[in-house]
């Protein structure tokens, strides 16, 4: 593609947020919000993968979310769209590597965003302006897989860790 040349980072930060309940309520809905926040960063991805394979050499990186770490009720088909992405990344860095394209997967907790702007904010929340800079330094040090903030990487650590017969209790 023309518009490609001279590309050599190409960073993804796409995707909705969809409403839980509508999708509960709608196969039709989920679908489509499935495949606004898989198909179409998928097919970025493919066409970015395969440039820099032929290039041999960029980087691609992908804001993903720490939703796609544990199944949540609140919001499990955006959680289950972000899993999909970061493990379609993990695929590709796989792939790419020894072409020497750098695919980097940066999780991010919660951000105050128009996306999240009609949720309560609390003290895990990050603002924009303070997490631009720690993407940007997760794509300059070429990180596999960044959680931003930094302190989600030990609150999905323990997330993770809670046995499922115990979580489902949770109300998250």
């Amino acid at each position: 593609m023309q518009q490609l040349q001279g590309i050599d980072v190409a960073l993804i930060a796409h995707g909705t947020l969809p409403d839980q309940r509508a999708c509960e309520r709608s196969y039709e809905v989920a679908c489509r919000e499935l495949e606004l926040n898989i198909g179409t960063v998928l097919s970025l991805l493919t066409i970015l993968g395969n440039r820099f394979e032929r290039a041999r050499g960029g980087t691609i990186a992908v804001l993903s979310s720490v939703a796609g770490d544990r199944g949540r009720q609140s919001n499990y088909v955006y959680g289950a769209a972000k899993g999909a992405i970061t493990l379609i990344l993990q695929g590709m860095r796989n792939r790419l590597h020894e072409s020497g394209v750098r695919v980097v997967t940066i999780k991010l907790g919660r951000v105050d965003t128009p996306m999240t702007a009609s949720f309560e904010k609390g003290l895990t929340w990050a603002q924009p302006a303070a997490v631009a800079p720690m993407i940007c330094r997760a794509i300059e040090r070429g990180k596999d897989v960044a959680y931003v903030p930094g302190y989600w990487r030990i609150i999905m650590l323990v997330l993770r860790a809670i046995p499922e017969a115990w979580f489902k209790r949770l109300r998250l």
